[in-house]
């Protein structure tokens, strides 16, 4: 064990056994998180090859526009048989749409799960609805419409949500036990309110009295967790069975196997080398330009990404502006020859990643 890691408390015993989602058993405890904009089939496929995610689920996809057949939603759905299971993400107000959406996904074979968003503070989800608005109604309709989708499908169906609304409004341990009663095979709790969006710190105590409301289902955690060292301050303090990590996937895409390493030895281990991030960055690329279907698409998407590679890898400004504009593959392969031997800069570490975390929306939320 390196020093780094001196202080690194063991892992609890019942990591190391499987943990399931009504009839699937995930490989490990530690899941990717669904994130809009990010955990799309060609991140979601490259996370998965680094090796220890239990679970992959997509970034949220509009009920209504499934049930449509919008063709931008399709392309959101691509999936590949390497990284089954894979639950789909979906998001609504209305209990006809999202079950007839949740029945579409599963009858085509494009769902091993279905996960309900109830924690996407955006407001152009929360005006229609759906989102986090969805735990401000205790009056049993937000809960019927969550029975109607386990009703509608034979596969696993579970919610993602925050804590509530707001804190005079912390609804999350009454929808819990609500929705295990009507047949939700798994939770997994942001610990923030919608009102915080992504200010402040997480709420450990809210998360733990979630993971108390309910009697068998598992409970995953998640929100700042980007390291071992968070992970385990939060099962520690919340007794969650399952970590689910977002941003913190993004950043250190080798989050995973060093999760799986410390469950099984007690040290994690270093994030990825130099040359293992540039590989894995150029990797990324040409999957988004094969997802996307053509070079100047999948720049394009790149480009939202660039930022948190250069942070990572610590390229000069000159780079990371000449990456956010990036228009081809021939372009980035001149942009990055000059570190393309996979030699770190002077004082750079495998642990250096931990200083590139991913920007969040910021300013009132009313605005975003």
């Amino acid at each position: 064990m390196t020093n780094a890691n001196a202080e690194l408390p063991p892992p609890p015993a019942q990591y190391r056994e499987p943990v399931s989602i009504g009839t699937i058993k995930l490989a490990s405890r530690f899941n990717l998180a669904p994130l809009a904009g990010y955990t799309n089939l060609p991140f979601r496929l490259s996370v998965r090859e680094l090796g220890g995610v239990g679970l992959c689920t997509t970034d949220l996809v509009n009920a209504r526009a499934i049930v449509d057949g919008i063709q931008k939603t399709m392309i959101l759905l691509a999936t590949d048989p390497a990284e089954r299971p894979l639950f789909v993400q979906i998001f609504g107000s209305k209990a006809h749409e999202m079950a007839g959406a949740a029945k579409w996904l599963v009858e085509r074979k494009l769902a091993d799960g279905i996960d309900i968003n109830m924690g996407c503070p955006v407001r152009k989800v929360v005006k229609t609805g759906g989102g986090s608005s969805m735990m401000c109604d205790t009056t049993g309709a937000t809960v019927d419409l969550v029975r109607q989708v386990v009703e509608a499908v034979p596969v696993p169906v579970s919610v993602k949500m925050r804590l509530g609304w707001d804190d005079d409004n912390l609804s999350a341990p009454y929808f819990a036990r609500e929705f295990e009663k009507v047949g939700v095979a798994a939770l997994t709790i942001h610990g923030r309110t919608r009102e915080q969006g992504f200010s402040g710190g997480v709420n450990h105590d809210g998360i733990r009295r979630v993971v108390e409301a309910v009697e068998r289902i598992p409970v995953f955690g998640n929100g700042d967790v980007r390291s071992v060292w968070d992970a385990a301050r939060m099962i520690a303090d919340t007794g969650c069975h399952g970590i689910a990590m977002g941003r913190g996937a993004l950043a250190n895409p080798w989050i995973f196997r060093q999760f799986d390493s410390w469950v099984r030895t007690g040290d994690p281990g270093p994030r990825g080398t130099y040359a293992e991030r540039l590989a894995f960055m150029r990797l990324h690329l040409r999957r988004l330009v094969d997802w996307k279907g053509s070079e100047k698409n999948g720049c394009v998407h790149f480009r939202k990404v660039a930022t948190w590679y250069t942070k990572a890898l610590r390229f000069p400004k000159r780079v990371q502006q000449q990456l956010v504009m990036l228009s081809g593959l021939d372009e980035f392969e001149a942009i990055i020859a000059p570190f393309a031997s996979g030699s770190a800069p002077e004082g750079w570490t495998e642990y250096d990643s931990q200083q590139a975390h991913i920007a969040v929306p910021a300013g009132p939320i009313a605005h975003w």
